[in-house]
């Protein structure tokens, strides 16, 4: 495996195909290692994807994409132990073939085929080969070095996609060992449910999904989210919180998976489901502060080996595939110099900066670190905001104004005037 490509992309989940594509339409001869016995064997991820990135990469890709449902529904809840506050938007136009806004999925069959039209564009695609370290020959990378007999292989670009660890980026020196506070464990499971049943429980015909986030007693009031999407014949159901929040609180994920599994809200929907899959992911959460140097010398860092995810707003696979397109197209133009320098490479780091990625991660950058610091928000505030609901709507013969007037006494005597003024005020901050 000694011949030269012009660019090596070390992993083949949304981020690292993306590239590779866009690459391989251009007539750059390109490799793809993926270390997992074929594409989305070991990727995870909640199982939402979006249209608009996705179409910029294959046009009307719903076609042939081995998609579950089109998403018409998301609900959010905020859920205490024996109740939930829940909202959210359903629009019968996410169902028209022309305004589909996101798709649920399953990371193993969906991968394997964005990898696959990959392939088809001109890539190589090696799986079960581990990149052990890059290769670095004055101070440029120029190659990798696998596991494999003869394992170097040599190219003008080596593209990490490698994930949230991104060992080969902390090889190099873009990033040290990420804090527990910067990163979330997710764990998942993949519970096989009759379509008819999903259909029922969900108010939906065959061919609508629907997405609910939940928060608060989720995670046990710990800074978090857990989610559960609808797919063909099967859900999605997971829960996550920052590993700090994990290490403070003891939790243990597969407990905390059961305890979501078990609540009252949630256990009539998966009912009679069979479980399929266990699952699980550590995600970046660092956003906007943990960005790390995503260009040098030969190489760039893509998706989540650039810490490019918004926690606030679930987005992370639209933001794994816009990077890899840019760094794509810059990799394109540095062959046209055949300048490989980090200067050169530096064009991906603005495009990035420029783009809707890192323009919304500034937006949140202090969202999480604020509400890890102040637990009340997901441990008095959900509770305050369940029993508030349940005063509010019980018809007890009180007029709504003087209810009113209770549930805000019972709020600023829990908490206080001066501490709910600036809880809220800290909170907007934190996400205007």
């Amino acid at each position: 495996m000694s011949e030269k490509f012009d660019v090596i992309v070390v992993g083949a989940g949304p981020a690292g195909s993306a590239c590779a594509l866009t690459c391989a339409q251009s007539g750059l001869k390109v490799l793809l290692i993926e270390r997992g016995e074929y594409p989305g064997s070991k990727n995870v991820m909640g199982g939402v994807l979006y249209r608009k990135q996705m179409e910029e990469l294959i046009p009307e890709f719903w076609k042939e994409a081995p998609l579950e449902r089109p998403v018409i529904e998301q609900r959010f809840w905020m859920m205490d132990k024996e109740s939930v506050v829940s909202f959210g938007y359903k629009g019968l136009e996410w169902a028209e073939e022309n305004n589909y806004n996101n798709f649920t999925v399953l990371r193993a069959q969906f991968d394997q085929w964005f990898a696959s039209k990959a392939v088809q564009a001109g890539a190589l695609l090696i799986n079960e080969t581990v990149v052990l370290e890059c290769i670095v020959e004055n101070g440029k990378v120029v190659g990798v070095r696998t596991d494999r007999p003869d394992g170097d292989i040599y190219a003008d670009v080596v593209v990490l996609a490698d994930g949230v660890n991104s060992l080969l980026g902390k090889q190099l020196g873009f990033h040290k060992e990420f804090r527990p506070d910067e990163v979330a464990l997710t764990v998942m499971e993949v519970i096989n449910l009759p379509k008819e049943k999903i259909n029922d429980r969900f108010n939906l015909s065959d061919n609508q999904g629907c997405t609910i986030e939940i928060f608060g007693d989720s995670t046990k009031g710990n800074l978090g989210t857990a989610f559960l999407y609808t797919n063909k014949d099967s859900l999605n159901i997971g829960v996550g919180t920052t590993l700090s929040s994990m290490i403070k609180a003891k939790l243990k994920p597969y407990d905390l998976l059961d305890y979501l599994k078990n609540h009252p809200m949630v256990k009539p929907l998966i009912e009679g489901g069979e479980s399929a899959e266990y699952l699980a992911h550590l995600i970046p959460e660092g956003g906007y502060r943990s960005v790390p140097k995503v260009a040098g010398n030969g190489v760039v860092l893509i998706g989540d080996a650039a810490q490019l995810v918004n926690a606030i707003h679930r987005e992370g696979s639209n933001m794994a595939m816009s990077s890899g397109k840019m760094a794509a197209e810059t990799i394109i133009e540095a062959k046209h110099r055949n300048d490989f320098s980090e200067s050169s490479l530096n064009l991906y780091r603005e495009k990035l900066y420029d783009s809707f990625i890192m323009k919304d991660l500034e937006k949140y950058k202090d969202a999480a670190h604020t509400f890890e610091k102040y637990p009340q928000y997901f441990n008095e505030y959900v509770p305050m905001m369940n029993k508030a609901m349940s005063k509010f709507f019980t018809v007890d013969g009180t007029p709504k104004r003087d209810k009113q007037k209770e549930i805000m006494k019972s709020i600023t005597k829990e908490r206080g005037v001066i501490n709910v003024a600036k809880d809220m005020y800290r909170a907007w901050k934190a996400v205007k």
